[in-house]
């Protein structure tokens, strides 16, 4: 297959690679532009390990291609901080309500939270169930991911209208 030069807006940054054609947008974002923050799990589309944003809706990076991001705004998990390195609040609510153990799912899960909560400022928390429920976690039992979430969404709905982060 002959490699095609795409261009990628990655967390606000113009981002030009050359791939082929049959390359999943994970692996570019992980080998092509060394952003390893997205996870590979199942590779299948079926524990959300993978998911980032792009324009704004959650996709699994493992199932769609690199080229079919051509052009579009991709969100991975390391645009999350603000630029000064300072904790968006929903990183600052998985810290604050121990909704990480090992890690491995929680860059899908903050993606996946970031969606929901930009469609759904004031979730309740059968809405959080199931917006994450595409993402699995072998570690937590999913308590504290929930109440992270609900925690991230009572501040930034507090703060409506204002920046209390730096993004």
């Amino acid at each position: 297959m002959t490699p095609v030069e795409i261009t990628l807006d990655v967390n606000g940054v113009a981002r030009t690679c050359v791939v082929e054609p049959r390359l999943t947008l994970a692996d570019c974002l992980r080998h092509e532009l060394g952003l390893t923050g997205t996870h590979l799990g199942c590779e299948n589309g079926v524990c959300g390990a993978c998911t980032v944003l792009v324009d704004g809706a959650s996709v699994r990076s493992c199932l769609m291609l690199a080229v079919q991001a051509q052009s579009a705004r991709v969100q991975t998990v390391e645009g999350v901080a603000g630029a000064s390195g300072r904790l968006h609040p929903l990183q600052e609510a998985f810290r604050r309500n121990h909704g990480l153990q090992c890690g491995y799912c929680t860059p899908g899960m903050l993606m996946t939270a970031l969606e929901l909560l930009a469609e759904n400022p004031t979730p309740t928390e059968a809405d959080v169930r199931v917006a994450i429920s595409g993402n699995l976690c072998r570690c937590t039992g999913y308590q504290g991911i929930v109440a992270s979430i609900l925690d991230a969404a009572a501040e930034l709905h507090e703060h409506m209208g204002t920046r209390p982060w730096d993004p």
